[in-house]
């Protein structure tokens, strides 16, 4: 299943840079900073919520502010391990190249299939998701304007953590976290870029407590832009707050 994951993820890609290579290669670089609170609240055996906000900035580490992004969702447990989510996300895309000064917001319901394997020295995580995406339109550098440009988005994400220490998975424990995550483009409004991006990350875990973590590290985000022959590479840092709570009474 990996190598055809691997492989469908690769046709896309080099399907959507053959499609562009008729016109002038162009890409962009950026450093960034993504910060990230993520919580994951169980209220019963099957059910609880997922609430998680993420704020960007544009480049130079500390220049200006790009994406700020509030979400939240409903879980289903199947079990421990299996949970399905469902819910909705908004998103600001602060003043930018054709809207420089205004904001553009973006409305996002999202399913989710997220899946966890424990081994003694390994933990995965896994999810597939699906987005619906309305981004409204924009007029000009000050105005929006009227209706939406609609298309989906697919991701899957794969993350995996290592001990590093005589300690596992306790609190006051460090991990190393490697991480992957693909973005594909698919809708009636999609015509070249149906590969969107690829987001790598390595960096620390610190399990603060048995229901928070902390991971700090490297990011590298290849990104193909709407136009087909514009490329993005950001190299940021990632901070990423995790909170995972338990709310069943105790037996």
């Amino acid at each position: 299943m990996n190598i055809v994951r691997l492989s469908f993820f690769s046709l896309l890609f080099y399907g959507s840079c053959f499609n562009g290579e008729a016109q002038t290669k162009q890409t962009e670089q950026a450093e960034q900073v993504w910060l990230g609170y993520l919580n994951q609240t169980r209220l019963s055996n099957k059910w609880g919520i997922w609430v998680d906000a993420h704020l960007r900035t544009k480049d130079d580490f500390v220049s200006e502010l790009n994406t700020g992004i509030f979400r939240t969702g409903l879980t289903y447990y199947m079990n421990d391990d299996l949970k399905l989510t469902a819910g909705y996300a908004y998103v600001n895309h602060f003043p930018g190249d054709n809207h420089k000064n205004i904001s553009q917001p973006e409305h996002r319901p999202w399913q989710q299939v997220q899946w966890h394997t424990k081994y003694p020295r390994l933990r995965l995580m896994q999810y597939l998701r699906l987005e619906e995406r309305w981004r409204r339109k924009v007029l000009n550098d000050n105005e929006l304007a009227d209706g939406y440009t609609f298309n989906f988005k697919f991701r899957y994400n794969f993350l995996a953590q290592f001990p590093l220490g005589k300690i596992r998975f306790q609190p006051r424990s460090l991990s190393l976290v490697l991480n992957d995550e693909v973005h594909v483009n698919f809708g009636k409004q999609i015509v070249y870029n149906y590969f969107d991006q690829n987001r790598f990350f390595t960096g620390l875990n610190y399990q603060l407590s048995g229901k928070e973590n902390l991971q700090v590290g490297y990011l590298y985000v290849f990104q193909q832009l709407g136009a087909g022959n514009r490329y993005k590479n950001i190299h940021g840092a990632r901070i990423f707050y995790f909170q995972n709570l338990d709310l069943r009474k105790k037996k």
